[in-house]
């Protein structure tokens, strides 16, 4: 079964249809209720519903999902009544599954309370397919779509000297690379202040994108945050507000994170914690947002020659 803890929610729909393929005098008994085991038309729809609603007890890779939505519709033809299934929900993973299997559970009703009143080679259920499908991955992307440079700042006092290996700051270096950020600024420094704001101020305008990664905590030298806050001329909030709340569902220690998030004048600034999960959490939930802002925002002036 795929791990999706690390996938972000968002808002998921899948549409699907089928066909089922039935003489004209069937079609007629759909429309007006009248099969010999009542009203196949209502009773598919409920069958439907509950396939979507029951898909990963059914189908066994499935992830289990919560509902918000079910419904099976129909479209009446002369020889064969199209069924429609719409799904929808809010998780880390899509609903397609669930919408085929509604088409799917809905068709075979109809095909077993038309079957008393034909041949067998009078009916088939065909085309079942995915029509449409919203959200995740596909919807909100996490690439962008022409490469921008990025800054990945660690600021590590035992790192810095050599004690332990950055796995954090690296760790965030391939997700950014993955998303399309590339020729990429990365250092290690110790947790000093006064020489990360001379690297921010080196690096401002230059790069759109700037991630410091340590220093969010609540120990004695955890001062990332109350060295670049004043810096900060337009803060984004929301986007650390979704990172606390994406790392809190996985961790109660992401609620002590004190990151910022803002411009300092054209370079977006963030904060990310120093713990490689942590990091990873963060950037894994506001990605989808950054990719977003950068693509949208190409009209807005830079230095640095990056456009």
């Amino acid at each position: 079964m795929k791990n999706v803890g690390m996938k972000a929610e968002s808002y998921r729909t899948a549409i699907a249809t089928g066909i089922l393929h039935a003489p004209a005098h069937c079609i007629e008994l759909l429309r007006t209720g009248n099969t010999e085991k009542g009203d196949a038309l209502k009773t598919a729809r409920i069958a439907g519903i509950l396939a979507a609603k029951r898909t990963d007890e059914l189908i066994p890779l499935c992830h289990p999902l919560p509902i918000y939505r079910a419904d099976v519709e129909y479209e009446l033809h002369e020889r064969h009544v199209e069924i429609i299934a719409t799904v929808e929900t809010i998780g880390p993973t899509g609903v397609e599954m669930e919408a085929l299997t509604a088409v799917s559970l809905a068709g075979l009703t109809l095909y077993d309370m038309l079957k008393p009143h034909c041949e067998p080679e009078d009916l088939c259920l065909d085309q079942c397919k995915l029509q449409k499908k919203k959200g995740g991955k596909s919807h909100f992307t996490r690439s962008l779509k022409d490469s921008l440079p990025a800054v990945v700042l660690v600021l590590s006092d035992t790192v810095a000297a050599g004690k332990k290996p950055d796995t954090a700051g690296q760790n965030v270096l391939e997700i950014l690379e993955e998303a399309n950020f590339s020729n990429n600024h990365y250092q290690v420094i110790a947790d000093d202040p006064e020489q990360l704001l001379a690297l921010i101020h080196q690096f401002k305008n230059q790069y759109p994108l700037i991630l410091t990664v340590g220093g969010t905590g609540l120990g004695p030298k955890d001062l990332t945050v109350e060295t670049l806050q004043p810096l900060l001329e337009r803060e984004i909030p929301g986007l650390m507000e979704a990172s606390r709340s994406f790392g809190q569902r996985r961790t109660p220690y992401a609620a002590l994170s004190r990151g910022v998030a803002g411009y300092i004048e054209t370079s977006l600034v963030i904060t990310l914690p120093g713990s490689r999960q942590g990091a990873k959490e963060s950037l894994t939930a506001i990605l989808p947002a950054l990719v977003h802002l950068f693509d949208v925002q190409k009209n807005i002036p830079h230095a640095g020659g990056y456009q």
